[in-house]
């Protein structure tokens, strides 16, 4: 194992961050290379958990020679956000000096222009050298797997069409209970990258097989328990042993089980006014359409203060905000559904 840091200089005097890498060298020059990056917001902990463990069975594995393709683990892939805190509080989502989200506005380039990317460094700023040098490193490999979390939240992930279904065994290996299929078209990490894979060279491709980018969202922020932590990644194994990348011979594929579904299908359910939260419903739930989720307390005291929330569509409550108080507009839900739950969504994620 070959164990390595990114320097990303500071955009002060006196300022510098380091990225933790580790490196496996696969002993099959023909067998899938893999990228793994975790906490890319860095109050997103699960991923990071998972790699510590994933991380003691490779060295385990590298002992044994099981270790075929080359592997790359980041398990903190920021420690700019990790190291925001305001009021007491991580501000791992946003950097604080340009207000963008750390997981948005990576460039849009095709596989060929992958050097391009390290082109005038030291002129950026040290968020954009940290996106652009993580892209540049995740381009090297052909299966690349961005670890998140959601706020309260089943076990899911983002996939890009062009990656399904090959990609059914990452979701039944992670015991995902649901799958959103995106449309690619955001400057997320994982769009980045699959924009990339997309437009090799020239022409966009429907599909690029043997190739994978994926956003996977490890339930909720709170869910970073030692034993969750350690299922996790043996699913990951597990998928690594299906794909070639580590060899096992106690390997044995399972099938996915849950729902695909569109981005199109996903009811963002937002508080029509401000005020307390009451949820009447939970994650993994499955709803009708005009069944109560939420009463807001929107007027203390009075005796029409307080405004219900029902569902739009059948489906399933896939995550939920931890807050108890919600502004008005602020999402509240996320319910997975059978059908098309609105016409207007534009292009890219469903949330800033």
């Amino acid at each position: 194992m070959e164990h390595s840091e990114i320097i990303i200089g500071g955009d002060t005097a006196g300022i510098e961050w380091r990225v933790p890498v580790f490196r496996f060298k696969g002993s099959d020059a023909k067998a899938p290379s893999v990228y793994i990056q975790a906490a890319l917001h860095a109050n997103e902990l699960p991923g990071t958990a998972l790699a510590h463990f994933l991380l003691e069975t490779l060295r385990e594995a590298e002992a044994d020679g099981a270790i075929l393709g080359d592997i790359t683990v980041v398990p903190q892939a920021n420690p700019i956000g990790l190291a925001q805190s305001h009021f007491g509080e991580m501000q791992g989502r946003f950097e604080l000096g340009s207000r963008t989200n750390f997981n948005r506005d990576f460039p849009l380039i095709a596989l060929a222009e992958r050097e391009t990317l390290l082109e005038n460094l030291d002129r950026r700023s040290a968020a954009d050298r940290l996106k652009r040098t993580l892209l540049h490193t995740a381009l090297g490999a052909d299966l690349v797997i961005d670890l998140h979390c959601d706020d309260e939240s089943l076990q899911y992930a983002y996939i890009d069409d062009a990656f399904w279904p090959e990609a059914t065994d990452l979701a039944a290996a992670l015991d995902m209970q649901a799958v959103f299929l995106s449309d690619g078209e955001s400057s997320a990490f994982e769009e980045a990258v699959g924009h990339a894979f997309k437009h090799q060279g020239g022409d966009k491709l429907s599909s690029v097989p043997g190739r994978l980018a994926v956003t996977v969202e490890l339930r909720g922020r709170r869910d970073v328990y030692p034993e969750m932590a350690k299922a996790d990644a043996a699913g990951l194994w597990q998928f690594l042993a299906g794909r070639g990348v580590v060899s096992d011979s106690a390997h044995r594929a399972k099938d996915y089980a849950g729902p695909a579904i569109p981005l199109d299908n996903i009811e963002m359910v937002r508080a029509p006014e401000p005020g307390t939260v009451l949820f009447h419903r939970d994650i993994g739930d499955t709803v009708k359409a005009g069944d109560l989720l939420a009463t807001l307390i929107t007027r203390p005291g009075e005796p029409d203060g307080t405004l219900p929330v029902k569902a739009g569509h059948d489906g399933l409550i896939a995550t939920r905000t931890s807050a108890r108080y919600a502004r008005r507009g602020e999402d509240l839900m996320k319910i997975a559904c059978h059908e098309a739950t609105r016409k207007d969504r534009k292009p890219g994620t469903l949330e800033d």
